[in-house]
């Protein structure tokens, strides 16, 4: 009797009108945002597309205006975009290798208590010191410069490989896992090595999956770096590259027109041909995003849970 009175109180709130009209908001809103998010994406799509006339003129919002693939044509004909885009590509695989390797040796012994790991207060507090408190750009640049890295792939790698928020994350998920399995793994004669290797890691493959996916957007994305610490602009990444395009395309343009280009280039502008290096830049983060999405969320909220 009372489970049925149960289940009658659960079915009545969930039919309440109140409770309706909290999902049809729900839905609109979550719907309006993401509306919102996918706006610009489809602007710059549909920009890219289009004619120079159309895009000088305002008149793109959803849809191109008098198609064309004449910015992408003059695009996939530049050289600079493709060593740029292989220096992106081989920053953030080298990059989010490290940083993972970093994290996970360091989120391991961090997810430990004091009473088996007696420095784990002064370590945290240590790390996450620099989550509230960063060096500075000179000294980084100083750094940077007396160990003979400027221009070099290790600068755009190393000064982002210690990466606080996912140590932090990647902890508190480790630290949710029943202790008995790593205990049961010891006295069968396993090493804190063979527990990690064997035990941690599979188990924390969702949380290892959102720190690959915010690694990977992180290397991606970052353009700072590389106008700082990069010399040759040849050694640009794909995003530095594009952040001098975006803020002197011009220039540029004129200097790289040929003969051979003047009716191609009659049918581009900044406008269609920035919108199509953009997007060509973000297509590699919508080709991982699927596969690593399922795990994301769950590797987020458990990881986020405990202090």
């Amino acid at each position: 009797m009372r489970h049925t009175g149960t289940g009658a109180v659960k079915s009545k709130i969930h039919d309440t009108p109140s409770r309706r009209a909290f999902l049809i908001i729900d839905v609109i809103f979550l719907t309006l945002t993401t509306i919102i998010c996918i706006f610009p994406i489809i602007n710059v799509l549909a920009v890219s597309f289009s004619s120079s006339w159309a895009a000088a003129g305002g008149f793109v919002k959803l849809w191109p205006v008098a198609f064309t693939v004449s910015a992408y044509k003059y695009i996939l004909k530049t050289k600079a975009f493709y060593t740029a885009f292989l220096v992106g590509v081989e920053r953030t695989l080298l990059g989010v290798v490290i940083q993972m390797i970093l994290t996970i040796l360091a989120a391991y012994p961090l997810s430990k208590t004091k009473d088996k790991f007696h420095g784990r207060p002064f370590y945290t507090m240590y790390i996450i010191i620099t989550m509230l408190f960063g060096g500075g750009l000179i000294p980084t640049y100083i750094t940077i410069a007396k160990l003979h890295m400027l221009d070099t792939m290790w600068a755009l790698v190393l000064p982002g490989a210690v990466n606080t928020f996912l140590i932090i994350l990647m902890m508190n998920f480790i630290r949710q896992l029943p202790e008995e399995i790593e205990e049961s793994a010891f006295l069968d004669g396993a090493s804190y090595w063979d527990s990690l290797v064997r035990i941690i890691l599979p188990l924390s493959m969702p949380s290892i999956a959102t720190c690959i996916l915010f690694s990977t957007v992180g290397y991606w994305n970052e353009w700072f770096q590389g106008l700082i610490f990069m010399n040759n602009p040849a050694h640009y990444p794909l995003q530095s590259y594009l952040q001098t395009v975006i803020t002197g395309l011009n220039a540029q343009l004129m200097a790289n027109i040929s003969l051979a280009d003047v009716k191609l280039m009659s049918q581009i502008n900044n406008q269609t041909t920035r919108a199509s290096q953009v997007f060509l830049a973000a297509v590699p983060i919508f080709i991982v995003y699927p596969f690593l999405q399922r795990y994301f969320m769950t590797g987020l909220t458990l990881g986020s849970v405990k202090g």
